[in-house]
């Protein structure tokens, strides 16, 4: 489990599932309360919570993908507190949750969010005022998390080190996920650094100079 400080905002990075899916921990470090985003499993996730003995006020979820999403609803019930995200574009991905997981072999529920979010939107993590933003591609209801005073991204699998999300699901929209990158991910500036949901992170600045897909000399 792989610890940052960002001032009083914290994250622990918590590969889960079988697809070592990069889940998210975020708090406040004076009042140890926060959010998780994207626990594609629960277990580990709620003893991650214990251990760092943080009080995960709701669930966020980038996108509707079994492996991001199929821990939210024992999470958010164990806990009792709400699912924020995707947006409702995702809402079929959400429902289809057990069937998607099962031949894979481990535990998903379908799961419904308390509120659905959409380009234009914020939500709060432990005080911190996070900026959605709507960048489908990967998935249609696929959103990211921006803290402009942190200067952090949090980019699901839209954004990966030298690398974008894959598009090709019945659903994937490539042309659409790259304008997205270059029209919402890289305006926010190139010292931002990133979070994405498979491996390590960067910088934006890193990807729009050098990212062979998405960045400024791509094809």
């Amino acid at each position: 489990m792989a610890l940052s400080d960002t001032g009083t905002l914290r994250g622990a990075i918590l590969p889960v599932t079988p697809f070592r899916q990069n889940c998210v921990i975020l708090w406040n470090d004076a009042t140890k309360r926060g959010a998780v985003v994207d626990p594609g499993e629960a277990a580990p996730v709620l003893a991650a919570l214990r251990e760092l003995g943080v009080t995960a006020e709701k669930v966020l979820l980038t996108h509707g993908h079994l492996d991001h999403a199929s821990g939210a609803a024992e999470v958010a019930e164990t806990l009792g507190i709400p699912v924020e995200g995707p947006h409702e574009a995702d809402r079929f991905l959400l429902d289809g949750l057990p069937e998607a997981a099962a031949p894979f072999g481990f535990p998903a529920r379908a799961v419904t969010p308390d509120r659905w979010l959409a380009e234009g939107d914020a939500v709060e993590v432990g005080g911190h005022r996070f900026a959605v933003l709507h960048c489908p591609g990967h998935t249609p209801g696929h959103v990211v998390f921006h803290n402009a005073g942190h200067k952090l991204v949090l980019v699901g699998d839209v954004l990966f080190r030298g690398s974008v999300g894959r598009t090709d699901f019945p659903y994937g929209d490539g042309p659409g996920l790259v304008r997205a990158i270059r029209e919402k991910l890289f305006p926010l500036g190139d010292e931002v650094s990133f979070l994405c949901g498979h491996g390590p992170g960067g910088t934006l600045g890193e990807e729009r100079q050098g990212n062979p897909y998405a960045g400024e000399n791509a094809a």
